[in-house]
């Protein structure tokens, strides 16, 4: 009996992480465009631990030369993405309370889409365009240090500058 069945190439490998994503990026997006209050004390938090998941990723299986270029190249441009998603962050303070708000942009929200489908699309096309999986993860980790660690700088400063005016 031959019949076709979905292997490791078939449709299921991208519409299950497909689907999973999408259900994930809108919850992700509705909180996002929720106002929440921001604490500026707090900031710090989300970059440290990803510091030390990505120290503990380098220290572990350390990238190659070429790695360790893609992942500068990487936290470089990570930085120039996390400071524009900062400024389309909106925060506001209550007149009545001085506590500052936040709200995520739409435009922010593209930006991990957009941020996230490449990194998809280069794991999942990478191995037939000649892309190391490695390098990849590498570079995708500096990423996402340098977006995490100066969105929330940029968020901090604006934060305070907003406070001080008051």
């Amino acid at each position: 009996m031959t019949g076709q069945s979905i292997g490791p190439h078939g449709f299921a490998q991208y519409l299950i992480p497909l689907i999973v994503f999408a259900v994930i990026f809108s919850l992700r997006a509705r909180r996002m465009s929720q106002v929440r209050l921001l604490k500026l004390e707090w900031l710090w938090i989300v970059p440290s631990i990803y510091l030390v998941l990505v120290v503990v990723t380098f220290s572990t299986k350390p990238p190659s030369l070429t790695g360790w270029l893609a992942a500068a190249i990487a936290l470089v441009v990570g930085t120039g993405v996390g400071w524009q998603r900062g400024r389309m962050t909106a925060i506001t303070v209550d007149p009545d309370t001085h506590k500052l708000h936040q709200q995520g942009s739409p435009l922010a929200i593209l930006f991990l889409f957009a941020i996230i489908a490449i990194k998809l699309l280069a794991e999942r096309g990478g191995a037939a365009a000649g892309f190391d999986a490695g390098l990849v993860t590498d570079g995708a980790l500096a990423f996402g240090l340098g977006m995490f660690t100066t969105t929330r700088i940029e968020m901090y400063w604006r934060g305070k500058s907003l406070l001080a005016a008051r």
